[in-house]
């Protein structure tokens, strides 16, 4: 009787653990799940009253080149600036993505040890530098050596592409790592079995079955600079036009909003448009969610 007293309780304990784990953690997804419609309905009740309220045309606000909200007629054309978000994005993931394709190779593939030992936690540092520090080194040594080099003042989409491929160029490094290093050790082996190289077997197997996997890294790259605001916007020129050349100034949906959103009235068409542009935005977020999680149903080896 004395020993079936103890059992009972540390019985009773586990099962008090248990329930308070699970209500614990489903409170927090409940939670989750709450803010992230609520923000969904925020964002979208805002961005559509510019077309139910205000009876902005959608295709003016898509396709547009005019933005004067303050004009007389009014425009609010935004063109320019989703222009301006997606080339800046694509230049930045076509300038990082070689490099840390590449770079993750020879971490995994060339020099295993100093790669994952020392490379790979001074790639991660760049993640944790501030964007306003990225911003501010492209403005003084960027954009004043585009000045020099090529025609225009150095602001531009060409300035604020550079500065956005070494910002994401953490997060396409980690991703393909991480692809390169579950890849199952078989296939290398039966490759050097066969005859092949190491560079034969790289490129004829390690990066045809990791493909969808890096370019998952890459999705995601580019889905971090498309929402990139401050770094960009000290580089870019912020001119609500669309540029001739790479070294014209321009700008973007997020500089857009972030340089305007504070200067407006809430329930005016200007602060409309404003959130319509975040709408934007959002919903490109989710177009990317979708290709990375299409990408990764891919990648199942």
């Amino acid at each position: 009787m004395a020993q079936t007293i103890p059992k009972k309780t540390a019985g009773n304990n586990h099962f008090v653990e248990e329930w308070v784990g699970k209500v614990y953690t489903t409170l927090c997804v409940l939670f989750l799940v709450a803010t992230i419609i609520a923000m969904v309905y925020f964002v979208a009740s805002r961005g559509l009253s510019t077309f139910f309220k205000d009876h902005v045309n959608v295709f003016e606000l898509l396709g547009g080149l005019k933005w004067s909200p303050e004009g007389s007629p009014p425009s609010f054309g935004a063109f320019p600036f989703i222009f301006g978000s997606f080339s800046t994005s694509l230049l930045a993931a076509l300038l990082a993505a070689p490099l840390s394709i590449c770079a993750s190779i020879f971490m995994i593939e060339i020099t295993p040890k100093f790669g994952r030992k020392f490379l790979q936690p001074v790639i991660e540092l760049l993640a944790g530098i501030p964007s306003v520090v990225y911003g501010f080194i492209g403005l003084s040594v960027i954009v004043p050596l585009f000045r020099d080099i090529f025609p225009g003042q150095g602001l531009g989409v060409a300035a604020g592409a550079l500065v956005l491929s070494i910002m994401i160029l953490p997060t396409m490094t980690t991703v393909a790592t991480d692809a390169l290093a579950s890849l199952p050790a078989g296939l290398k082996e039966g490759s050097y079995a066969l005859g092949a190289t190491r560079w034969q077997t790289i490129y004829r197997v390690v990066i045809p079955t990791t493909l969808p996997a890096l370019m998952t890294g890459v999705v995601l790259g580019i889905a971090r600079a498309f929402g990139e605001a401050l770094a960009v916007q000290m580089v870019i020129g912020n001119a609500p036009f669309v540029p001739r050349s790479l070294f014209e100034s321009a700008s973007t949906l997020t500089s857009a909003i972030t340089l305007s959103m504070g200067n407006t009235a809430a329930g005016s068409t200007h602060n409309n448009a404003l959130w319509s542009l975040a709408m934007i935005l959002m919903l490109m977020t989710f177009v990317f969610v979708f290709i990375v999680r299409w990408l990764e149903g891919r990648s199942k080896l």
